[in-house]
């Protein structure tokens, strides 16, 4: 897939992580972690890459490197509904193209960014873009905290679940051991038949605007997954398959030595 030089990187950093407050400004080989995740968007095609925070201690830190930031209200909900307010600061055109790249994914891919940027941009027809990457592990298809993605034949997302889908009927039944080797492949992809969302979104700036006109629905509450709220819309997300993995994200204490290890690597 060619490469995307018309898109913007915004990246949401909150202080009050509830498993590791103050994340963002968690020091990582003698520099603060969104620097880190500033660094490697950076590293990609974007036109323009944005903190934004609602936390005065980021803000301070962040002009250290860069003056590239935006204040935003400490009610949002989550990221997404911070870059709808930033979207309406910076008064983007309706068809600008906005990657959110998460504050706490210090090693994040400077191609993924760039493919999910292109995909949007060639995918007129939808409002989002993400990324997935094929299972290899049984007991990945049956965790609920990997988070799996049904595709169409067009490569858009029919539904996310932390449930195992799609359903294999006869191989998941209770009477028989099974291996992904011995599962059917998906026709048009058929590689793998089972794949994990990365959540990596990019957005058109008019599907952020109809976000915050939309009411949370029962499919994105009862699976805790907000692109939920835009499939059920009727809003389109496309979905490119990449085959690396994403870089290792932080989420607790632990995971802070592990990226500074990687670093080193």
């Amino acid at each position: 897939m060619p490469q995307s030089r018309h898109f913007k990187i915004v990246i949401p950093a909150r202080y009050a992580s509830s498993r590791l407050p103050g994340k963002p400004l968690r020091e990582i080989a003698g520099k603060p972690m969104i620097q880190h995740t500033w660094e490697r968007a950076m590293q990609s095609q974007a036109e323009e890459v944005l903190i934004a925070t609602d936390d005065q201690r980021i803000a301070d830190a962040v002009v250290k490197f860069t003056d590239s930031i935006v204040l935003t209200s400490p009610d949002h909900a989550s990221g997404t509904e911070r870059l709808a307010e930033v979207v309406q600061q910076q008064q983007w055109d309706e068809q600008t193209i906005i990657v959110n790249v998460q504050g706490d994914e210090p090693l994040v891919s400077p191609k993924h960014i760039e493919l999910v940027a292109a995909a949007l941009e060639g995918n007129p027809q939808a409002g989002m873009a993400t990324l997935a990457t094929p299972l290899q592990l049984d007991a990945e298809v049956f965790d609920p905290n990997i988070v799996k993605v049904v595709l169409d034949v067009n490569g858009n997302a029919l539904y996310f679940s932390r449930a195992a889908i799609p359903w294999d009927r006869d191989s998941f039944s209770n009477e028989r051991a099974h291996t992904l080797t011995e599962l059917p492949r998906n026709t048009h992809f058929p590689e793998q038949g089972w794949y994990r969302h990365i959540g990596m979104y990019a957005y058109r700036a008019g599907t952020l605007k109809q976000y915050m006109t939309m009411s949370p629905c029962m499919l994105e509450q009862t699976e805790s997954l907000e692109q939920l709220r835009i499939l059920y819309q009727g809003i389109k997300i496309h979905v490119t398959i990449v085959h690396d993995q994403p870089g290792h994200g932080v989420d607790v204490e632990a995971d802070i030595a592990k990226v500074e290890q990687l670093l080193k690597q």
